[in-house]
């Protein structure tokens, strides 16, 4: 017997050898197996640690992509910037518009103001962003559709004429020969955005008709008409299939009245038989003048659009320090704007001029300083008369 076990006793000498280093390599063999066995764990701990290292990256990357995303939809550009700045976004016109054209968990109205700036950056991602739409064989209502659901269209008449220049001109690169220029197209589109307003807004009444449309757009392609069945299969597609725009869901009246551009006490003459001044809140931000009963009320009593309107000092021998918003050129036109009833409902207002008095000299002046700024022009007339003019201009330079 050595070390505890039994050896046969008919084995030779030489067989007793023989097993004991056979015993002794099984030994060694079970030793090297637990060796390997402890190291495969090592590798296993060492796997599965990178595995919740990468884990970890992951995550903490995902954290950061939503971080981004949310300082986006605040403020656009700083949105991008953080993205770049911590290498989760590349700082090329083509990534930036690949990101937006995604537009994972982005609001619409950040992305339009994004892709409307003049910026040379941000009007090369506007270009590779158009680009990413493919339009076709699409007629031009169907690729509006596309291209305007794809972010919200902003109200300033630079962003929209960028915009719309950009959407005809891929328009026009994917359907060669549907028309003679990309002014054409742009006008037309304008012309399909106006009239799925006029076909479906409930405050306007007299609704266009397709021999109307027909007719409002003669002569815009290079001087020439375009086919009339065109022209009338645009119409009853609009009519009978409103567009479909992104909900701004950064536009609630919190949002609205945050951070107004004026907002104090006025008085207002009343537009009824009869006359009488009313002490409301006024609150003057985007291009809208609202005015409240109360400084607690969450909905305005009224809201009155400054698009289109002129301001002027006046006099008036009840109230000093008096101001009028009207219509320039049209003085028996009422303006649009709408009031809340005391029943709740909403109408329209009935107001050829607003009225208005401050409680001094200065504010008075502010006043009319500040709602000076906020008026804006409509964008669509300034930009088609602009357009129109230059496709007049081409057709008188024709041999």
């Amino acid at each position: 017997m050595q070390r505890g076990r039994c050896i046969p006793p008919d084995l030779t000498m030489e067989e007793r050898r023989e097993l004991e280093n056979i015993r002794c390599r099984k030994v060694e063999l079970l030793l090297e197996i637990q060796r390997l066995r402890e190291e495969l764990n090592e590798a296993i701990f060492d796997v599965e640690g990178l595995d919740l290292l990468e884990g970890s990256k992951t995550l903490q990357r995902s954290k950061h992509i939503g971080m981004g995303r949310k300082k986006f939809n605040m403020d656009p550009k700083k949105g991008i910037q953080f993205l770049v700045e911590n290498e989760l976004l590349r700082n090329t016109s083509e990534d930036i518009a690949q990101f937006l054209y995604k537009g994972e968990g982005l609001n619409k109205t950040a992305i339009g103001d994004y892709l409307g700036e003049r910026d040379d950056l941000n009007i090369k991602v506007l270009h590779a962003f158009v680009d990413l739409h493919e339009f076709t064989d699409l007629n031009l209502v169907q690729a509006l559709r596309q291209f305007l659901w794809s972010f919200r269209l902003p109200g300033e008449a630079q962003k929209i004429d960028r915009m719309m220049e950009a959407f005809a001109q891929r328009y026009c690169y994917c359907n060669a020969g549907v028309f003679t220029s990309t002014d054409t197209c742009y006008v037309l589109s304008f012309a399909v955005i106006m009239l799925n307003t006029s076909l479906h807004n409930p405050n306007v009444r007299e609704k266009p008709t397709a021999e109307r449309f027909v007719s409002m757009n003669r002569g815009i392609n290079d001087g020439g008409d375009l086919p009339e069945d065109l022209l009338r299969n645009l119409y009853e597609s609009i009519k009978n299939e409103p567009f479909k725009i992104p909900e701004d869901d950064g536009n609630d009246l919190t949002h609205t009245f945050f951070n107004p551009d004026r907002e104090g006490w006025l008085l207002k003459l009343g537009g009824g038989r009869v006359k009488t001044w009313k002490r409301r809140w006024f609150i003057l931000t985007d291009n809208c003048l609202y005015y409240f009963e109360f400084t607690t009320d969450k909905e305005p009593r009224g809201i009155i659009p400054l698009e289109n309107l002129s301001i002027r000092e006046v006099e008036d021998p009840r109230k000093p320090n008096c101001f009028e918003l009207y219509i320039p050129n049209n003085r028996d036109q009422l303006i649009k704007a709408c009031k809340t009833e005391a029943d709740g409902r909403v109408v329209e207002g009935n107001h050829t001029v607003y009225r208005i008095s401050a409680p001094t000299p200065e504010q008075t002046a502010e006043w009319i300083k500040c709602i000076r700024a906020a008026v804006s022009i409509d964008p669509f007339y300034e930009m088609l008369a602009a357009r129109k003019k230059r496709i007049s201009i081409k057709k008188l330079e024709q041999p």
